[in-house]
């Protein structure tokens, strides 16, 4: 499979061991719905859960940090195994320094992907800093990389391939599907 990413980026990501995501406008497409009852719906992306998969497969682990809570993210990071799940966190930063010092992780081992001004200093003090291709113009003027897809729209996906192809580990993925 064939890739064109700048050398930078690809020398970054392979670095990663960890990948952080906010939720909406990341994982979900950014709409919040809201039933008759009260009940919260969210939309995912079902090959964005497997490009997290595949990264948890081959070592990187996931953390999710998003401002809002809701039981409907417990529960897709549940099916999809990521443990690390923070919700209600307005400042993701203590957060983040927190998650870390648990991980033993400096921080160019650290991969943030966000869309909004909140995720913004969590993006700078990444080794590798992405926004999604809907993101906020200010925020993806200050991301190291962004994606060509929209946030709950397999930019999560992309984001897995190109971790994977930076340490040379989606081939061999690639090729159990085969």
């Amino acid at each position: 499979m064939s890739f064109d990413y700048p050398a930078e980026i690809l020398r970054k990501a392979s670095q990663i061991k960890l990948l952080i995501c906010d939720v909406d406008g990341v994982l979900s497409d950014g709409k919040v719905y809201f039933g008759e009852s009260g009940q919260e719906i969210k939309n995912f992306n079902i090959k964005d859960g497997l490009g997290l998969k595949l990264l948890q497969r081959a070592g990187i682990q996931v953390a999710i940090i998003t401002g809002r809570s809701s039981d409907i993210v417990a529960r897709r990071a549940g099916e999809l195994g990521i443990v690390h799940v923070y919700q209600g966190k307005s400042d993701k930063r203590a957060t983040y320094q927190e998650l870390k010092r648990t991980l033993q992780l400096e921080p160019q081992q650290i991969a943030h992907i966000g869309d909004d001004l909140p995720d913004l200093a969590l993006m700078r003090t990444s080794g590798l800093g992405i926004a999604v291709a809907d993101a906020h113009p200010f925020v993806r003027r200050h991301a190291d990389w962004v994606t060509g897809l929209n946030g709950g729209a397999g930019a999560v996906r992309e984001t897995a391939d190109l971790i994977l192809h930076a340490q040379n580990k989606l081939d061999a993925i690639l090729s159990t599907y085969l």
